[in-house]
């Protein structure tokens, strides 16, 4: 991972601790060159080396990427099996990489849903990777916000019914304790490609007060520059969560 100039002043304001992204665009752009789908996924996966070191060298602390959402199994059967195919090439070859360069690689979603190989795959990367501190990358695989609410709500009601907890005490920092992302403070900027502009079942509690920032290229054409200019996009947001302009 080759050190680049952050595009930031000294006095510039800091970056975002948390960038999150909903990675748009792969089957377009294929279909736009006359390919199949799965040359847009693999050309999507040097995308995301590139948003690793871009948030890296721009000193984040946490990329979260939404890679396979729980509807994405609607996707034809041949898609699906290529994008898993992607997937497992991916954990095997770049683990090694990101431990080198200090990266953390977390996994949430519904590991249930996915081929045993697979979870065995996601547990050696993030056992391998556990102790780095560089920066944390999280990928929702097989992940649905709307999925991940119920089972944190369901948790807490088994939690009550066994008396484990006060349900008079519950308040938001109890019910985020039970989300998958425990522990990692919420998106301060969500960038989506491609264009469009919806949340799509992801990550709804943690995205409160993020800053939302859509960029118009597809995703296999996302280079550091783009990550650079939302996070400059960023800086010049005024943050007031529901309060009034000073």
């Amino acid at each position: 991972m080759r050190s680049k100039p952050v595009r930031q002043e000294a006095a510039s304001p800091e970056p975002p601790v948390h960038v999150a992204i909903i990675m748009d665009g792969n089957r377009r752009w294929a279909r736009s060159r006359g390919m199949p789908p799965l040359y847009g996924h693999r050309r999507g996966a040097d995308a995301v080396k590139r948003a690793v070191e871009g948030c890296a060298n721009a000193g984040v602390r946490y990329l979260t990427l939404f890679a396979f959402s729980s509807e994405n199994w609607r996707r034809p059967a041949g898609e699906v099996h290529d994008l898993m195919d992607l997937l497992r090439i991916y954990l095997r070859r770049e683990i090694n990489e990101l431990c080198r360069n200090g990266v953390r690689l977390r996994v949430i979603g519904d590991r249930s849903g996915l081929a045993p190989d697979i979870g065995a795959l996601i547990e050696d990367a993030e056992r391998r990777s556990r102790d780095n501190q560089r920066l944390t990358v999280i990928m929702a695989l097989n992940y649905g916000s709307r999925r991940e609410i119920t089972e944190a709500a369901r948790r807490l009601t088994l939690e009550a019914r066994s008396g484990e907890i006060d349900p008079a005490r519950l308040d938001e920092a109890m019910f985020a304790s039970r989300l998958e992302t425990a522990g990692v403070p919420d998106p301060d900027l969500l960038i989506r490609t491609s264009g469009e502009q919806r949340i799509s079942n992801f990550l709804l509690w943690q995205l409160a007060y993020t800053e939302l920032v859509f960029v118009p290229v597809s995703w296999p054409d996302f280079a550091e520059e783009h990550l650079l200019d939302a996070i400059q996009e960023y800086q010049k947001r005024e943050r007031r969560y529901g309060a009034s302009a000073g």
